[in-house]
């Protein structure tokens, strides 16, 4: 079991980096703002089901192979940013949208939900920091290092949420402006894009 004192530092550590700016949370922010909070809300979620795989796959060991191959780094990255880019070329094309109040339009909540999935899963950066991270705060003469790396994830899990729910719910405060402002729309959909080829290039020049 977690020793207080660990579960403290661990929790304010890990809102801490969901505060710092970064991949996943840059994206709740512009799904958000370009398709409402509840987008925002459902990309977290998809976000947060990616954690629950990495905190399995670090609790489990397999995060090393990541680590020690090349190979198969490359294959996740690329396959990562080549999904990124296939969302900026959608969102380059999104034409404007007139939407009645309380209307919503854009990505279904699942198609949302998988986004979110796949922007996690295919980041093996991801893996490689819960390998570095989570041991940290594990251990070995207080039980399974299996169960205290799991709980350590939902820890780290819990505070994603808080933190890039809130980010979400401001961001899709903008949403109600933007329906009334085609231009607006056109030139969100564009940074969106942009935001898009600039996480592409970070994750596919990223180095183990």
């Amino acid at each position: 079991m977690l020793a207080a004192e660990t579960v403290f530092t661990f929790f304010t550590a890990s809102l801490l980096l969901g505060l710092a700016p970064g991949p996943d949370n840059i994206f709740v922010l512009t799904q958000s703002t370009l398709h409402g909070r509840t987008a925002g809300l459902v990309v977290m979620l998809g976000l947060c089901t990616g954690l629950v795989a990495h905190s399995m796959v670090v609790a489990f060991g397999a995060a090393a192979i990541f680590q020690s191959s090349a190979l198969a780094f490359s294959l996740l990255k690329f396959s990562g940013a080549a999904y990124l880019l296939y969302l900026a070329y959608q969102a380059f094309r999104a034409k404007p949208a007139s939407l009645p109040e309380g209307l919503h339009s854009g990505p279904r909540r699942g198609a949302l939900y998988r986004r979110g999935i796949i922007m996690n899963i295919t980041n093996p950066k991801v893996s490689i920091f819960f390998l570095a991270f989570l041991p940290q705060f594990a251990d070995p003469t207080r039980g399974s290092m299996t169960i205290q790396l799991m709980l350590l994830g939902g820890l780290f899990i819990v505070a994603t949420v808080l933190v890039f729910g809130m980010v979400a719910i401001a961001a899709g405060s903008l949403r109600r402006w933007l329906t009334r402002s085609e231009r607006a729309q056109v030139a969100l959909n564009r940074l969106a894009g942009m935001v898009f080829v600039g996480l592409a290039a970070r994750l596919a020049t990223v180095q183990r």
